[in-house]
């Protein structure tokens, strides 16, 4: 199934951008009367009939709505920490994507090396993934803030999650074993940066009502750890 978005849909009537009609007209080759496949991003597949094969403008019609296409019964929002390496993080981003998330937020910890982040490739690196791996719903990419706020602005009726190599800090139980009651409930996971969370961040974490977990024996980069902490979910909560 090929996968065409457009955020120009309005009384039954979708357009295509440019680059994405280029792809359907000229990339693709269909034609007006083909049946394509769109999403908006936030949840549905539309399948649609071309009406007009502008390589630069298509339009097609909505034949049929699909609520919640590739949707997963969870919401989990993934705080990590850049990586110094920038290729790592969008490679979490892009597989993080396929698996199943909901938001990314880029947060700044005590420890971090990058402290900048620019969020403009990762929204078309999240596009992109959520095409190729067939889902109705794009993650968002939240601006970058830092750890405390991050902690600060997260709510008790939300799963929170820590996980931090430290083994001098309080004791951490197994991520499976925290996910143990997790469908249908907003989660939010919160990976530190390649020196880990500073101990006042963890307390701040711990005192908010974090659940310290561990992601296994191995000790894990950054982006491995994320994107373990990804399947985690979606393995304990499909």
């Amino acid at each position: 199934m090929e996968l065409f978005y457009s955020s120009d849909i309005h009384d039954g009537i979708v357009r295509l951008d440019p680059e994405e009609s280029g792809h359907c007209v000229r990339v693709l080759r269909h034609r007006a009367g083909d049946e394509i496949s769109v999403i908006d991003g936030t949840g549905p597949l539309y399948r649609c009939r071309l009406t007009g094969d502008n390589p630069r403008g298509a339009v097609a019609e909505i034949v049929e709505t699909l609520p919640a296409f590739g949707a997963h019964p969870y919401r989990l929002t993934l705080a990590v920490c850049p990586t110094k390496n920038i290729d790592r993080y969008e490679w979490f981003v892009e597989k993080a994507t396929e698996i199943g998330v909901d938001a990314i937020a880029p947060v700044i910890g005590d420890h971090s090396e990058r402290k900048v982040l620019r969020t403009d490739r990762l929204e078309r690196l999240v596009l992109s993934a959520a095409k190729q791996s067939l889902k109705g719903s794009i993650p968002r990419i939240l601006p970058p803030q830092s750890v405390r706020e991050l902690i600060a602005g997260s709510g008790p009726e939300t799963l929170r999650l820590i996980a931090y190599c430290d083994e001098s800090l309080p004791q951490r139980t197994g991520i499976v074993e925290a996910l143990a009651d997790c469908r249908e409930r907003d989660i939010t996971v919160l990976i530190g940066p390649e020196g880990d969370f500073s101990p006042a961040e963890v307390a701040a974490a711990l005192e908010a009502g974090f659940v310290p977990v561990h992601l296994g024996p191995s000790r894990l980069r950054t982006e491995t750890a994320a994107l373990t902490a990804v399947q985690a979910v979606y393995l304990s909560c499909i």
